[in-house]
């Protein structure tokens, strides 16, 4: 795992082989980080990693200058990983939550500036997300949710849909708050 920009740039962590994780790979990553930059500035956000898997896009959150990021993990052992990293980064400003992303969706008081899920892509619940997103008034006004997904998804019927993007087999649904 490789951070690409920001304070931490070029910071590699490697990941345990036995994880079940599929992290967002570095093309895809770098790529949806520039659109995101056309969309908002991260200085300054607070921001959710819901699905966080490895960290991968906190840690790039937290490097870009989000004030605060918000990781939602439920695998113990990625927890562990993420803490590790969390350590070695004395990224103080990222909190690490381990529960179930769907329990924290319908639970959470805090709301954000940008949010991004990356959930497995065999959850079968997968197409409800963006929907619990909205209705349990997560997102702060003129903020992003970025999901990625399989390709069989379409979330273009949603409201705040803005964008797909696809890069290789990885493809990300963005929605915009106005």
């Amino acid at each position: 795992m490789r951070i690409i920009s920001g304070k931490y740039k070029s910071r590699r962590f490697d990941i345990p082989k036995n994880f079940k994780a599929r992290p967002t790979t570095d093309f895809a990553k770098e790529n949806i980080f520039n659109v995101i930059g056309n969309l908002m500035d991260l200085e300054d956000t607070v921001a959710l990693d819901l699905f966080s898997g490895t960290g991968s896009i906190a840690f790039e959150l937290i490097s870009r200058g989000c004030r605060e990021v918000v990781c939602i993990e439920k695998d113990a052992a990625h927890c562990a990983f993420i803490k590790k990293v969390k350590a070695g980064l004395a990224a103080e400003n990222l909190s690490l939550v381990r529960t179930d992303a769907f329990k924290y969706i319908v639970s959470a008081r805090q709301t954000f500036d940008f949010i991004f899920a990356d959930p497995p892509y065999v959850l079968p619940n997968l197409s409800q997300i963006p929907e619990m997103i909205f209705s349990h008034g997560l997102l702060k006004p003129e903020s992003v949710f970025i999901l990625e997904h399989p390709g069989e998804y379409d979330f273009s019927h949603l409201p705040f849909f803005r964008q797909r993007r696809v890069y290789g087999s990885v493809n990300f649904s963005i929605f915009v708050i106005c």
